[in-house]
């Protein structure tokens, strides 16, 4: 059965045929012309997985075009540095280096064929013959031009060039009879589906197991991450529905016909390249191996060819080569414009994530106990385009197949169970539909149940997918009022077996804390909020964000003011201002809670809070110096002349006012403005001493104010970018 890299060699599977092609300038006659027997002789040795006659068909003529070339290399001997024989005049060159040309074209589109998904051949066929007979089309017309009599090669490697020129030009578009039978059985599969029947799971075996000779679990999942990675590039013109359908067919198929056996990630690979466990510490990895001096061994696919680092973010640039993210980008913007791997000149600087290759990468790190952090954003766009390729087929075909994991997280194995979670999880992870009926198939108490695992996957898949699953908002009320559920997902918060578990344990209460009335609900459970506050200090960059957006929502409640200051959470949020990433959403949290007086006195009370927020106002975006103001100007409306004082002592302070009035944000121009009457008032000498600089303030407030009195009723509000979603995992 294919290999799990099989689909993900060093470039990603582009359109065999696109882009520009050009012969080496700088070869010689003859070694053209090794080069050209070399690649035809390797080329038309390649096995045929899909596309059968057409690929017997290219492969003899490319074993023709090998024989003239030994031919004409034999002119050359004894010394390839021999002189140019007359016979080989610029005309004859010239088509000897457009050969070269259509044998390199041969040689992608076979790889194309090679590399593949066996699926996504099959859907394609019509397309991917095209290509073929375009290649034999272009093959008549170089032979047309070929100066045979020039060349003076033997009579009967002429005669078979002539024959062969004479079976191109005549050639007509081949399609496989039996590949265009196996395309309507799958889209008759579909069809079944649309109308709400299951396929005959012997005829599902036929046609799965048989036919396309997809034997086992991993065949199966192999085969639905390349779709996938299809539907999300977008580089051919295809029909995004019935693609969708297709992964949800064999997705269905996996669980059918091989039923939940474990798919292990297959160690060790081939072709690898060695990295010490200090090289993956320097990259903010662990490795949880008892000798110190131990080194792990990683697939050479899965590091960056710039850097020769485990990739963390692989992306594809236009020539087909992958990258890791940070290093690609540093390239360019250093000024080049070719690919380092292939030196071709880059056509565009866009970068599109390779998710398959991401998505193996994960699972390796996974099977060796590595963290690797998804990046954020990297699954932004999914929604939007599952929800333009969703088709009826894939809906019912996504709901059969959730039927059968819920029915297995009831009455499987251990095993079974674990596998189940984790194909929920990544039914989950895109489409509205998908989270509606896996909630309702009654999934959410079942995955609860494994909260308590002590098998660290089953644990961390299944809150993952509870974590899917509460982004649609109807699932979000089911999930509250599941009895003891809050009680887990808080439990694996702060006792989870993974820090991914604990991660996704907080993006679960973020989730869930969006709706209003179950903030205090989310507060008032035992550990929430001090499970929070410790992953905001002690968590990953990951964690830290989903802590300190979670702490946000909460603070949006005026009913959790206190509690939140009594459970360490201000404590935690003050010391979250120092960390770079997520600093912008602890001021803005803490602009909430200082709305209650004894949190506003509490953050008062500490010097080192309020040289952070000025600290903030410096520098960095908008939205930052935004919620820094805001929360000092709440600090002093709340918290008093004692905390009014301290605050317009602060050096540097008058002078940050005054920019933010000119430059900032509108709120944070009010904000500003507030601030700077507020401590042009204080009555302390540190508020004298600063008297012109206040005055200055003073005047640019009040033609602020003046020009935007009517947010005056709104002078306590919050303003933060709601827009960041719920981590999709």
């Amino acid at each position: 059965m294919t290999s799990p890299l099989a689909f993900l060699y060093v470039r990603r599977r582009r359109p065999p045929l696109a882009g520009t092609f050009f012969a080496p300038g700088d070869l010689s006659v003859a070694a053209l012309l090794h080069a050209l027997a070399a690649l035809s002789a390797e080329v038309a040795c390649w096995p045929a997985r899909s596309q059968r006659r057409n690929t017997r068909s290219l492969a003899r003529v490319l074993r023709i075009l090998a024989i003239l070339f030994d031919s004409l290399k034999e002119s050359f001997a004894p010394s390839p540095s021999s002189p140019l024989p007359p016979r080989f005049t610029p005309s004859a060159v010239l088509c000897l280096r457009e050969l070269y040309i259509f044998v390199y074209r041969a040689k992608l589109l076979l790889e194309y064929c090679s590399q593949s998904s066996r699926l996504w051949l099959l859907m394609r066929s019509p397309q991917i013959s095209g290509y073929f007979h375009d290649l034999s089309q272009e093959l008549a017309t170089l032979l047309e031009v070929l100066p045979v009599d020039d060349l003076r090669v033997a009579a009967d490697v002429r005669e078979q060039i002539e024959l062969l020129r004479r079976q191109c030009r005549r050639s007509k578009l081949c399609l496989d009879p039996d590949e265009e039978d196996l395309r309507q059985k799958i889209r008759s599969f579909l069809g079944q589906f649309e109308t709400m029947k299951a396929p005959d799971p012997v005829e599902l075996r036929n046609t799965f197991f048989d036919r396309l000779g997809i034997h086992d679990a991993r065949g199966c999942r192999m085969e639905i991450e390349f779709l996938e990675e299809q539907i999300f590039n977008q580089e051919e013109d295809v029909d995004t529905s019935v693609i969708s359908g297709v992964i949800a067919l064999t997705r269905y198929c996996r669980f059918v016909l091989f039923g939940f056996q474990e798919m292990e990630v297959a160690r060790p690979f081939s072709d690898q390249g060695k990295m010490s466990r200090k090289r993956l510490l320097s990259q903010g990895s662990s490795v949880s191996q008892g000798n110190g001096d131990c080194s792990l061994t990683i697939p050479k696919d899965f590091c960056c060819p710039i850097s020769l680092d485990l990739m963390k973010d692989p992306v594809v640039v236009s020539t087909g080569q992958t990258y890791d993210r940070a290093s690609i980008t540093q390239w360019i913007e250093e000024g080049h414009h070719t690919c380092p791997n292939s030196g071709q000149t880059l056509s565009n600087n866009r970068l599109v994530p390779n998710r398959v290759l991401r998505s193996l990468i994960s699972q390796w790190c996974a099977a060796y106990g590595i963290p690797h952090e998804t990046p954020d954003g990297a699954d932004a766009s999914a929604e939007s385009i599952v929800a333009a390729c969703t088709s009826k087929a894939a809906t019912e075909a996504n709901r059969a197949t959730a039927r059968i994991l819920v029915q297995q997280l009831s009455v499987g194995s251990q095993e079974s169970k674990t596998v189940a979670a984790r194909e929920l999880r990544l039914l989950a992870k895109t489409g509205k539909q998908n989270r509606s009926f896996i909630a309702e198939a009654g999934a959410i108490p079942l995955l609860c149940r494994l909260f308590g695992s002590t098998n660290l996957m089953a644990q961390q898949n299944a809150v993952t997918a509870i974590l899917n699953i509460s982004i649609h908002d109807g699932n979000k009320r089911r999930i509250m009022e599941e009895e003891g559920c809050l009680r887990l997902i808080v439990h694996v918060l702060r006792h989870g077996l993974t820090g991914e578990a604990r991660e996704n344990a907080a993006a679960t209460l973020f989730s869930l804390s969006v709706v209003h009335d179950f903030k205090k609900t989310i507060v008032d459970e035992e550990g929430a909020v001090v499970g929070l506050a410790g992953l905001l200090i002690q968590g990953s960059q990951r964690g830290k964000k989903d802590a300190v957006m979670a702490l946000f929502n909460l603070s949006t409640h005026s009913d959790t003011w206190c509690r939140m200051l009594d459970l360490g959470a201000v404590s935690a949020l003050l010391e979250a201002l120092r960390d770079e990433s997520v600093a912008e959403e602890a001021a803005g949290a803490l602009a909430l809670l200082m709305r209650q007086p004894v949190v506003a006195q509490a953050v008062g009370g500490e010097d080192a809070a309020i040289a952070s927020l000025v600290e903030m106002m410096k520098r960095g975006t908008s939205k930052r110096k935004e919620n820094a103001v805001a929360a000092l100007q709440e600090m002093c409306q709340r918290g008093g002349l004692p905390v009014t004082q301290k605050v317009a002592s602060t050096p540097m302070l008058g002078g940050l006012i005054q920019t933010i009035l000119f430059t900032g944000t509108k709120r944070a121009r009010r904000k500003a403005a507030l601030l700077a009457k507020m401590c042009q008032r204080c009555d302390s000498p540190a508020a004298m001493a600063y008297g012109r600089e206040w005055s200055a303030s003073g005047a640019l407030a009040r033609s602020s104010s003046s020009r935007g009195s009517s947010f005056r009723g709104r002078d306590a509000s919050v303003s933060m970018s709601m827009a960041v979603q719920v981590p999709v995992l």
